[in-house]
This record gives C-alpha cells, structure tokens and sequence, in this order.
C-alpha cells in the first residue's frame, strides 16, 4: 500500500487534482480520481480503471448490445477491463503474449497467442477487444486480419490505440529480416508483465489509422467518443468496425 501510495505521489501534477463521483461503466457508483491530465491520471476509485478503460466500458455499453450473448476475445489478460467483460459476456477469453513460449500453450494460466498470427479457428468470437496493443506489434495489417479471420460474421472490433493528433501514422521501427530496425528514437511504453520493462512502440498512430482497419476487411470503420460524468474525465477515442453478415 505505502510503495502505491508513493506512487500515485509521484504522479502527481500542480493544478491537475480533482475528485468526482463517477458512474462508471466497469463497476457502478463509485468516485474518479484526477492525477494528472495523461490517459493513465485518472482511476476510479472502485475498480482502478485508467481513462481508457472507462472510455471501453462506456463504449462498449454504448454500442455492443447484448454483450450477455457474446463469445468475447480481449488481449490481455487482467485489469479492470478484463473483470468486466467476465461478468458481461456469455464467455471470455484472455491471452498475453509470451515470450519462449508456444502459441496456443499456457504459462501460469496465461494464454500465449501472437495478433500476427492467432491459434484460434475461423470465426470463433463474436467480440474482440484491446487497450494499448497494435502499436506494439511489428506488422499491424497481418494483425487485423487476423482478428477479421477469427471473428464471426456480424462480430465487432473495438479497440484502442496512442494517438499523436495527426492525420497520418508515423512509423518508428519495423522487423527487416528478423531483425528490429529503428526509423526514430526507440520509444517504450510501461509493460506490467514484464517487471517495469518497457515495450517497444513500433509507430504512433494518427487518424489513418481507420483505412488499416478497412484495408483488413472491416465495416462501418469508426471513431467512438463516450462522455460520462464529472466534466472533467476526458477520455480517449475508441475504435469500433464490424465484421460483414454474410
């Protein structure tokens, strides 16, 4: 408690301290808590989701009706968004990516599977989700085919990213044969998994990001804006397409 406390302390920015209640979409009644103005400044106080776990239960609530009825996939395999989409759906499953370890295989009950190249059969979800991943990933257009090829007919994507504010998404790194080749400055991002090692960002998204999602296959390829309460909980931009019917 002392080590999170200290923390959060640090995280602390001048001006930014703000306290409201907050009817979260992940858990209820509960309060938000404002650190700082960065995604990651503000958790409820209930369930410790960040802004851009609140911004996908909002959207989620907003625009998946009927959740009790899905098959779910998220990309991780904790957190607050996690817990809800337990209680939410009618199944859940989780995954992480692993180094060293088989795709499709376990390590202390943790899924491994790779976006690029998933396990998972053909249609075999109806809801797919993921915080903060795709910048992460070397070949991102594999990638969203891959979650178009493992979603079922109808089935929805939603999903967030970093964005930089520009129209166009800068690429930082890329794979050349095997190997990680840095365009910029390495940039890393947190990675809870890995004992505070960071994670390479392979590019910074801007608002382009939306003809990869229909290059993959996807439909009524859009952004997602949720408002809840207080005024002040600004919350990011949530991607959401959907898989054709027939």
């Amino acid at each position: 408690m002392l080590r999170r406390l200290r923390k959060a302390w640090g995280q602390v920015e001048v001006g930014a301290l703000a306290l409201g209640t907050l009817a979260c979409p992940l858990c209820g009644p509960s309060l938000a808590l404002r650190l700082n103005r960065s995604d990651h400044g503000v958790r409820c106080l209930r369930c410790a989701g960040s802004s851009i776990h609140l911004a996908m239960g909002a959207s989620l609530r907003a625009r998946v009706p009927d959740l009790a009825r899905l098959d779910a996939y998220e990309l991780s395999a904790r957190g607050p968004l996690v817990a809800f989409l337990r209680r939410a759906t009618h199944s859940l499953q989780v995954s992480e990516f692993l180094p060293d370890v088989a795709l499709g295989s376990e390590l202390g009950g943790i899924r491994c599977e790779d976006m690029q190249q998933l396990s998972f059969a053909d249609a075999s979800f109806d809801l797919i989700t993921h915080t903060e991943v795709l910048e992460h990933v070397p070949d991102d257009r594999r990638a969203l085919a891959e979650l178009h090829r493992v979603l079922r007919a109808g089935g929805i994507l939603m999903f967030s990213v970093p964005m930089h504010g520009g129209d166009v998404t800068i690429e930082r790194a890329c794979l050349r044969d095997g190997r990680i080749e840095h365009l910029l400055t390495p940039v890393f991002h947190g990675d809870p998994l890995r004992d505070g090692a960071g994670i390479l960002a392979f590019r910074d998204y801007g608002r382009d990001i939306l003809e990869r999602v229909r290059a993959a296959g996807f439909e009524h390829v859009e952004f997602c804006a949720p408002q809840i309460a207080p005024a002040w909980l600004a919350l990011r931009e949530v991607i959401i397409a959907c898989k054709a019917s027939t």
